[in-house]
This record gives C-alpha cells, structure tokens and sequence, in this order.
C-alpha cells in the first residue's frame, strides 16, 4: 500500500509487507476459523444455526466496515465452506453470504457513519431475509418443506449475537486488523 504524500521513505521492508499482509487477510482469515471452531464437536443445541449466525455477522461487518479485505471471491470460498461444514446444499451459504454482503456494500455509505442501532437494526433486517432465503432455498433444492422454526432461530440467534460480534470485530478493525498501522 503505497502512501500518497510527497517525501523520502526508505523501502519497504520484508517485516512490514508481511505485516500489511496479514492485516488485510484478518479479516477472512478470521472468519473461516470461527466457522472451524463453530463446527467442532461442542455438542452445542443449534450448533448448525450458530455456524450460520456467526459467519454472517463477521461477513456483513468485514462487507461494510472493512470491503477491500473481505472480496466476494472470499465470501463465496466462507460460503462453501459453511455449505460442507453445515451439511446443506451446495450453493445455498453461497447465494445467501454473497447477497448480505452486496446489501452490505450497498448500504456502505449510509450505515458506515450511522450509530451501532442503526446498523444492528439493518443486520437484523438482513438476518431475517438470509435465514428466509437460506430455508426457502434448502427446502426446494431438497424438495420438501422443512420446519420454519429452524430458521426463526437462526434469524434471532444472529440478531441477538451481532453485538458482541461487533464490540469485538471492532476493536480488530480499530487495532490489530487496521493496515496502516503496519
């Protein structure tokens, strides 16, 4: 990441460039390894919702706060992965993480320099929406109308998880994650 301003700096070295490096990737980085640890063997109830809820906060608050270390390339490699960690059809993490995050990107300008309660209140909106589609789209490709209540559950896991997912997404954003302070 070149810098701007006119004046001499001394080269960039290894250290620093594996620094900005890492940085950038935390965000990612960290996502698939909550995914990981959410699908151990916790013996957790709703383990398979809190997978989804987890990977969907971190992915709508990296979207919005952070756009440029969390490409859809990536949330479509967190979306399979959450497909094969969470025994649904392949493709449907995909569509559903993909969507939040061009509603994430979408809604960038607004929600980036709005209070916490507005954008917990677009998350739980866009929460409600993902374990919708996620269920609508589970229940054709399976061909068989499953449970709503599955999905209320993840819906409200993932709203009632989002603040303390964000208070400690944003003290990353604001500290060990942040490339200029490499």
């Amino acid at each position: 990441m070149a810098e701007r301003t006119p004046g001499i700096r001394p080269r960039p070295s290894l250290r620093r460039r594996l620094d900005v490096a890492a940085r950038c990737s935390f965000p990612g980085a960290t996502t698939a390894l909550l995914l990981l640890l959410a699908a151990g063997p916790l013996g957790l109830p709703g383990q398979a919702e809190l997978q989804c809820a987890l990977v969907l906060g971190c992915v709508f608050f990296w979207s919005l706060f952070r756009p440029t270390s969390l490409p859809p390339l990536l949330v479509f490699g967190l979306g399979v992965l959450t497909d094969l960690l969470g025994y649904s059809p392949i493709g449907v993490s995909v569509l559903v993480l993909l969507m939040v995050h061009g509603l994430a990107m979408l809604w960038r300008r607004v929600l980036s320099h709005q209070g916490f309660l507005l954008v917990w209140l677009a998350f739980v909106a866009v929460a409600v929406g993902a374990a919708a589609l996620q269920w609508g789209l589970t229940s054709l490709l399976t061909f068989r109308l499953l449970p709503a209540g599955p999905a209320v559950f993840q819906s409200a896991l993932s709203a009632g998880l989002y603040p303390l997912l964000a208070v400690v997404l944003a003290r990353a954003h604001a500290t060990v994650a942040e490339p200029a302070q490499a």
